[in-house]
């Protein structure tokens, strides 16, 4: 038996990595239904959806707060029966203002694009059921989404090329270098 003592405080020395989240908000909502209330008949079956989600993060430029952050989560449902018009188009954007405290700066890009996504996720995801249910649909109800995946197809290349430079991941982008990135890989 040691005569050494481990002293709890000793090791929680090390500082504590922290995403705190200041606001969440919907930054832009749209709902549209072009074809009621034809597209409300019982009748017409279960439409197609098609769900896209992206995510972007930016820094905040804030002179009282240090390390301030948006991420915003983009989700675009949009339903169909057959070939038809839209049965519905539902559009959101979902921000959250962060502040990211000892978090090294190589860790922040992923923190910003999938963490804080994900503690925001279940939020969008209640909106966007109420919406549907709201616009006289049954509620939309979305399956959990796996950021982490997201992200590295959408940041295969630069990972691939920081690991054979040595680094571990890729910087943070600004908004518009990462919208002109999404509208190039359309």
């Amino acid at each position: 038996m040691s005569d050494q003592q481990t002293d709890p405080a000793a090791a929680t020395n090390a500082p504590e990595s922290q995403i705190n989240i200041l606001a969440q908000y919907v930054r832009d909502v749209s709902f549209e239904n072009p074809l009621a209330p034809e597209s409300l008949k019982a009748d017409l079956g279960k439409p197609v959806l098609d769900i896209n989600i992206g995510v972007d993060a930016r820094k905040v430029p804030d002179d009282s707060v240090e390390n301030m952050y948006e991420t915003v989560i983009s989700l675009r449902a949009l339903a169909r029966h057959g070939d038809e018009n839209p049965t519905f188009i539902l559009e959101i954007l979902y921000g959250v203002a962060v502040v990211l405290k000892d978090i090294p700066e190589e860790n922040r890009h992923p923190v910003l694009m999938i963490e804080v996504p994900r503690l925001a996720f279940p939020y969008v995801r209640q909106i966007v059921s109420d919406l549907t249910q709201q616009a006289g649909f049954p509620a939309l109800m979305l399956n959990p989404v796996d950021f982490q995946k997201l992200y590295m197809e959408r940041y295969k290349e630069e990972i691939e090329a920081a690991k054979q430079a040595g680094a571990e991941q890729p910087q943070a982008e600004s908004t518009k270098q990462a919208e002109a990135k999404d509208k190039t890989d359309s």
